[in-house]
């Protein structure tokens, strides 16, 4: 079965291999060629920003952490570095409670199959990420999808259903990781108070870049209070490891009872809950690294209102692998997304900038899109 599947995969231009390749600050290393990455969720360039020498020159002088920390939270492995780092979060979020995680997999996988129980209702964005389809795939709820983005549609699955269901969860994403486009939040938070709903917002890729010291999309547009829950990743933005939940201390306490991802993986290193205070600490101090990014996706793009996801719209799988070919070809490392990463006909391009780029880098790379894109 398993040889079968890996032919049809390679027959459809979708088979994948892991890349043997080396980061170089800003570069990708392959094969002994240097390629400019356009490829990482390193959005605010901080893993070659200099930032990771002054932390280790203060971990050096620190004897009292351990590398690892081999035992579940619940168990051994809730160090106070983990304690110190939520109380920086939500202080960051105005006091609201915050659980740290593994990684936004394990959060999106987690948390919504614990917080509902049959009889409720979950309704998602089409285009929501993969784990959070994994996690719905988990629920004993039930659960619908409405059209990406469309509040008239989601408007009626709520005229629908809403009454044939104990609690009802909308969920979606603040910034979309495939498409770079924004939901409707404020949008989104009307319908929450007209229909008594909750609201699960995923701001993996908004987190460090957008709002208010980078506290992300629902801070942005002013819904912060509106949303239930709030999942972030400390992986893209803030270059670091893991992800957190943002929440009410009710929901936090239940999740440490019942979020199955939570109970039954290793807690995360120490040096990584360290490194992520030092950049927590720093990221209200980042707005000239969040304006140099929102200028190089204008120079890009033209618009001043799209995000630092570009995709570039290829429609067919072999077509978005011979456009990668030809970015690669110039010295640029992006990567063809593919099917069931996206929908069946709408493999592409996607560029995530970051701002680690300079300006002449930036404006090179604009002119090969219009070339090839």
């Amino acid at each position: 079965m398993m040889h079968e599947v890996l032919e049809r995969l390679a027959a459809e231009g979708n088979l994948r291999h892991l890349p043997q390749i080396e980061i170089e600050g800003a570069y990708v290393v392959s094969e002994g060629k240097r390629y400019l990455n356009l490829s990482s969720n390193d959005y605010l360039g901080l893993s070659c920003s200099g930032l990771h020498r002054e932390f280790m020159a203060q971990a050096a002088a620190d004897s009292s952490f351990l590398l690892s920390n081999p035992s579940s939270r619940l168990i051994t492995g809730n160090s106070p570095d983990y304690t110190r780092l939520e109380r920086k979060l939500s202080a960051m979020y105005d006091g609201k409670a915050v659980l740290v995680v593994g990684c936004g997999y394990m959060a999106n996988t987690g948390v919504l199959p614990a917080v509902t129980r049959k009889g409720d209702l979950i309704l998602a964005d089409k285009l929501i990420h993969a784990s959070l389809i994994d996690g719905l795939r988990q629920c004993e709820a039930d659960w619908k999808r409405f059209n990406h983005n469309d509040m008239e549609h989601l408007e009626r699955l709520l005229e629908k259903y809403r009454s044939d269901y104990h609690d009802v969860w909308i969920v979606t994403e603040s910034v979309f990781s495939m498409d770079g486009d924004r939901a409707p939040l404020r949008e989104i938070v009307d319908l929450k108070r007209r229909y008594d709903t909750k609201i699960y917002l995923d701001e993996a890729h908004a987190f460090g870049v957008y709002g208010p010291d980078g506290r992300g999309g629902a801070a942005e547009a002013g819904v912060e209070d509106a949303c239930d829950v709030r999942m972030a990743t400390l992986g893209k933005a803030l270059a670091s490891q893991g992800a957190f939940v943002v929440t009410d201390a009710l929901t936090r306490d239940f999740l440490v009872n019942r979020m199955r991802t939570l109970i039954f993986s290793t807690a995360l290193p120490p040096i990584s809950l360290r490194w992520t205070e030092f950049l927590i600490d720093r990221l209200p101090r980042m707005n000239d690294r969040r304006e140099r990014l929102a200028r190089y996706v204008e120079r890009i793009t033209g618009e001043s209102d799209r995000t630092h996801i570009i995709p570039l719209m290829a429609g067919e799988n072999r077509r978005a692998i011979e456009m990668s070919r030809r970015f690669r070809e110039a010295g640029y490392w992006v990567m063809p997304i593919r099917p069931p990463t996206v929908p069946q006909g709408k493999a592409r391009i996607r560029i995530s900038l970051t701002a680690a780029l300079t300006d002449e880098q930036v404006d090179n790379f604009a002119e090969l899109c219009r070339s090839i894109g």
